[in-house]
């Protein structure tokens, strides 16, 4: 038996070994689940910080990580608007110094079309001086030879009576001698550098009567004439013609290697066509007259005279012609100009392309660049919404580990 005083009446009371053993199992039970409790409760707590320092955790290391992210992004963001700067000022520069090459090209194409201009006139004015001066001076050769056709024509009314004097006259002289003097009154003025001699080279067969030539200061020959004088008495019984004669004057002219041929003749005295002054007859041979002897002096004054003009006219269209020459030079200068700046042009438009199209893919790399930014940050975002729907349900699910403590935990 044991004795159990009372706590509250103090009254002792014995009791057997069966009531004891189940009071003290009461009593003990009380404890236990007291400690259960309190244990349990403990857990709760526990379990409860754990998971606040894990949310707490779990949260500092996302916003740390966000925070990263968000300096990387601004880091690129500048370092990205630093080179669009960057690239832009060059764009900006690249245009203004293209502004200013053309604006200086512009200016030298300018300046040198304003210098071809004033070449150009220049030109044209020379030529048209020189083609006045041409003109002029055609005039007063043209009028210098109405004036022999007019001395021509009144020689021809006098032709008649001067023939019964010639004749006269040639009486005891030949042809050849009166021409000769002739030619030696005027020889020491109006041919002082003139040869006129007679033809003593036979070597060929036959021979004219006089060779003329005259040659300019610088030894070239201005004009060469080879003459035949041709004269018979009235009382002839077989008369000659002019013509006769024609092809052996010709012959000597080229064996002789003269420019003209002339017949100076008393031959067919009643022709009227002889008679009329100087007749042409290159229709029969080049470059071959037939005169009567009052025209002998004429005759070498026209010819020499149209060689002198002749000369000067073939040194004055030489002279157009170079002009015209260095006119073509210009205007191939001007084409290669012309050609070499739109050559340039070309190159200048592709190379100009080929920066804009690397700009283009500049661009177009930074367009890109700025999508993953905007991709990342999307990222992030779900990443942060995700952090804040996270719970120890969803931690422990699919982790038997977890599951397992908190069940024991329970």
């Amino acid at each position: 038996m044991n004795e159990i005083i009372c706590p509250n009446c103090k009254t002792a009371f014995k009791v057997d070994e069966a009531g004891f053993a189940a009071i003290t199992k009461q009593v003990r039970d009380q404890q236990f689940q007291e400690e259960v409790q309190s244990r349990l409760q403990l857990a709760e707590n526990e379990k409860q910080s754990a998971v606040k320092l894990a949310e707490a955790t779990l949260r500092n290391q996302l916003q740390g990580d966000l925070t990263k992210k968000d300096i990387e992004l601004s880091n690129i963001k500048a370092a990205k608007e630093a080179e669009i700067a960057t690239i832009k000022a060059k764009l900006d520069n690249a245009e203004l110094q293209k502004q200013l090459s053309v604006t200086e090209a512009v200016q030298n194409i300018e300046k040198e079309r304003d210098a071809l201009v004033n070449d150009v006139k220049t030109k044209e004015l020379e030529k048209q001086n020189l083609e006045s001066a041409l003109k002029q001076q055609f005039s007063t050769e043209l009028q210098a030879a109405k004036d022999i056709i007019k001395f021509k024509d009144d020689e021809i009314e006098r032709v008649k009576d001067m023939k019964l004097k010639l004749s006269t006259k040639m009486i005891g002289e030949t042809l050849e001698l009166h021409c000769e003097t002739e030619f030696n009154k005027l020889r020491a003025t109006a041919f002082q550098n003139a040869y006129f001699e007679k033809d003593n080279n036979s070597s060929s067969g036959s021979k004219g009567d006089f060779i003329y030539k005259e040659n300019d200061v610088h030894g070239n020959e201005i004009i060469s004439i080879m003459f035949e004088m041709k004269n018979e008495s009235d009382a002839t019984a077989s008369k000659k013609r002019n013509e006769d004669f024609f092809k052996e004057l010709d012959k000597d002219r080229t064996e002789k290697k003269c420019e003209y041929a002339v017949l100076v003749s008393l031959l067919e005295a009643e022709s009227d066509y002889y008679n009329t002054g100087i007749v042409d007859v290159s229709h029969r041979f080049p470059k071959m007259y037939v005169v009567r002897p009052q025209f002998f002096i004429p005759i070498i004054t026209l010819l020499r005279n149209a060689s002198m003009n002749s000369m000067q006219y073939k040194a004055e269209l030489s002279l157009i012609k170079n002009q015209n020459i260095d006119i073509t030079h210009f205007e191939d200068n001007i084409t290669k100009f012309k050609e070499g700046f739109a050559k340039n042009y070309d190159l200048a438009s592709r190379q100009f392309k080929t920066a804009i199209d690397e700009i283009d893919k500049t661009m177009d790399h930074l367009q890109k660049t700025k999508d993953a930014l905007l991709a990342s940050v999307n990222n992030l975002r779900l990443a942060n919404n995700k952090a804040e729907d996270l719970t120890i349900k969803k931690l422990t699910t699919g982790n038997p580990t977890m599951k397992a403590k908190f069940e024991e935990l329970k």
